[in-house]
């Protein structure tokens, strides 16, 4: 099998081509990317796919060498001013520069596992004809913390381990069922793909956090499904600290008060009451997983600052419209965040 680079688009070819000319296209916006960005870029461009894809960079006013190590693996990359980024509109802007029938979004610093991931999400994707839109699970980094990896076993674990479609079969259920509706909607743009057809009439919306949800959101009240796709895993994972992740959370929950209307903690209380029985699971976890003595403490403690961390945000991000202006730009991780894409 051939690989063939051209006007800084990369491809594998041994079949035809779609009215599009690219089966897909992967699609990755940048800022900052450091040495784990070769890395990414190194993964994408090794996959062994059976028809031609194309790798698509936009870059939002890196000042570290982002650009050149995208440049010099013969990739495209266009860039645009800091103040034009924003996480639907870039999404859209990429997707509006490619060829491919299905739109394959990942973030700087989410790795291919193999070298079969692109393949198998793509096929994830056109599994159905009515599937918008199909995602697969993240992996921690190698090295990362045991609190790191629980949370991303626990939480892609409940989508399964098989290819699996969902869609609103139950309107009733859907409008009544906070849990089931947030089930149905999940999406991640750190390792998607996108039907282009569907994109066209339904493209990402212009918001400042979770586009990707309420983008999912849009294509299942419109009557499509989504897919899991489990064997297309990224390596993408945080080590955040505790005030980042208590940014992150009050981000998260102040997005999906404003955007979906869900009150994730509504008080003070109940947060509280939360972090208890999460540290709880995580020490019987730790537990379970064969670590004791000194090193259980230690994580034991840590992981209880994580866990107090999120619902706290969660409960300060579901009551953000109540917070004075000054207290929402300390707090805010993405609008900390957004400061230095302007800067």
């Amino acid at each position: 099998m051939q690989v063939l680079q051209s006007q800084g688009a990369a491809s594998i070819s041994d079949n035809s081509v779609s009215k599009y000319s690219m089966r897909a296209s992967v699609l990755v916006p940048v800022k900052n990317g450091g040495a784990l960005w070769g890395e990414v870029l190194d993964a994408v461009l090794a996959q062994q796919a059976p028809w031609p894809f194309e790798v698509i960079v936009v870059d939002s006013g890196s000042k570290d060498d982002s650009v050149e190590q995208t440049r010099k693996r013969g990739v495209r990359v266009e860039q645009i001013a800091p103040s034009e980024f924003g996480h639907g509109r870039t999404r859209n802007y990429l997707a509006s520069l490619s060829h491919g029938d299905f739109l394959v979004f990942i973030t700087q610093d989410a790795r291919p596992a193999d070298a079969h991931w692109l393949q198998r999400l793509v096929e994830g994707c056109d599994s159905a004809p009515d599937v918008a839109g199909a995602f697969g699970p993240h992996r921690a980094h190698p090295g990362a913390r045991l609190v790191t990896q629980r949370e991303l076993q626990e939480h892609f674990a409940g989508f399964g381990h098989a290819l699996s479609r969902v869609r609103m079969e139950d309107r009733e259920r859907f409008d009544r069922e906070v849990g089931h509706r947030q089930f149905l909607h999940f999406f991640s743009n750190n390792n998607s793909c996108l039907r282009r057809t569907v994109w066209e009439r339904l493209p990402f919306p212009d918001v400042m956090f979770a586009e990707d949800q309420t983008w999912m959101l849009a294509a299942i009240k419109a009557g499509y499904s989504k897919a899991y796709v489990p064997e297309a895993a990224v390596y993408h994972s945080h080590d955040f600290g505790v005030w980042e992740t208590l940014q992150r959370n009050f981000d998260e929950a102040s997005s999906f008060q404003r955007d979906f209307g869900y009150e994730i903690q509504r008080s003070l209380w109940r947060a509280l009451a939360s972090a208890v029985l999460l540290a709880r699971r995580d020490a019987r976890w730790l537990r379970q997983t064969g670590v004791g003595g000194i090193s259980w403490v230690k994580h034991s403690v840590y992981m209880a600052a994580i866990e107090l961390a999120r619902t706290l945000g969660q409960f300060l991000g579901t009551r953000h419209r109540r917070l004075p202006g000054w207290l929402l730009g300390i707090i805010s991780r993405d609008q900390a965040l957004q400061r230095g894409r302007t800067a």
